[in-house]
């Protein structure tokens, strides 16, 4: 037996890894056996077949620590109409059995990636198994290759696939471009390395990624999906019926007066590419929680000076919609000296 078979036992054991546990033992096995030694293979067989037969049906518990179990989401997910037709449309392809398992979800940070793999998982009553980047990229040489052969011997060991999803969250952490002049060696190798395996993966696995990284990724991996789905299609109209429905979600207890067609100005003269949905939902949770128990519109301000790209005269609120009282409320001047400084 090689000094490498005892580090990798002892990895495996550390890593609660008892897939690779097992394959390994299986391996040394097989090495006694070429070695002569009939009787140690067959006694560590035997004590393999013992241990197998003991471990659970449902397999959660016995999990390395290449997973975690995502936590279910009990919050609301609010998308865009065509987003939405694209997630039913998964779907639709799993409980038909359509032969698609493959899915990657693109977008901004903050448009709603992970929360919608785990509402995917809640649908199909999947538990979600989200992969630990930072336990399977090791900077020993060598070793990442090995974390992901072992990765994909566990995903297509699972005794029941059809019970979870994997999720690949921020793939690009550990698939880049390998034809990248910034690249590494060693990460290149280790793309290739999840290619292969993804090729060899249990069609019965579900699958889905996500990343805010498109355009880094392995072309070799994007064709290898076999949907894409893009999150960066919020309209304008979009975010202001999210922003709505926050508000009716947080308004309860907090005393606030609602005014959608003020909201709606707000988030037309302040929209940009960089506002997304998680940046509205914190936006406007701390700006109900900020807002002045005596004022019931307080948090409209709050709200405009915390989206605004730069300040804007009275006269260009104005001009952009905003009456003499909507100005008051975003700014704190009252409205006699609102309407005297436009006149002047």
């Amino acid at each position: 037996m090689k000094k490498s078979d005892v580090i990798d036992l002892i990895k495996a054991f550390s890593n609660n890894n008892k897939t690779e546990f097992i394959n390994k033992s299986k391996d040394i096995a097989i090495e006694f056996k070429n070695d002569g030694d009939e009787e140690l293979c067959h006694y560590i067989l035997a004590l393999l077949s013992e241990n197998l037969s003991m471990v659970p049906q449902d397999n959660q518990n016995s999990l390395s620590s290449f997973f975690s179990v995502a936590k279910e989401s009990n919050q609301p997910l609010y998308l865009p109409e065509d987003i939405t037709t694209d997630l039913l449309g998964i779907i639709n392809s799993i409980n038909g059995k359509k032969g698609l398992n493959k899915f990657l979800f693109v977008g901004k940070p903050g448009t709603g990636k992970t929360e919608a793999v785990k509402q995917i998982g809640k649908t199909l009553h999947r538990t979600v198994l989200s992969v630990n980047f930072n336990c399977l990229v090791d900077s020993a040489l060598g070793q990442t290759n090995k974390n992901i052969v072992s990765l994909f011997q566990e995903i297509n060991n699972l005794y029941d696939p059809t019970k979870y999803i994997i999720l690949f969250d921020e793939i690009d952490a550990i698939v880049l471009d390998r034809i990248n002049k910034n690249d590494l060696r060693e990460m290149g190798r280790a793309t290739s390395t999840f290619l292969k395996s993804l090729d060899d993966m249990n069609d019965d696995v579900l699958m889905i990624a996500t990343t805010n990284l498109f355009d880094d990724l392995d072309k070799a991996l994007i064709r290898r999906f076999d949907s894409i789905i893009s999150f960066d299609r919020y309209s304008v109209n979009d975010k202001i019926d999210i922003s709505d429905n926050l508000i009716s979600r947080y308004q309860k207890n907090n005393g606030i007066s609602k005014d959608k067609r003020l909201l709606s100005k707000i988030i037309k003269l302040t929209d940009n590419d960089s506002v997304v949905p998680g940046t509205l939902k914190n936006i406007i949770r701390t700006s109900i929680a900020f807002s002045s128990p005596d004022n019931d519109t307080d948090y409209l301000r709050r709200i405009f000076i915390s989206l605004k790209k730069r300040d804007y005269s009275f006269e260009e609120l104005k001009d952009n919609g905003f009456t003499v009282r909507e100005i008051e409320i975003l700014t704190g001047v009252s409205k006699s000296t609102v309407s005297r400084k436009i006149k002047e």
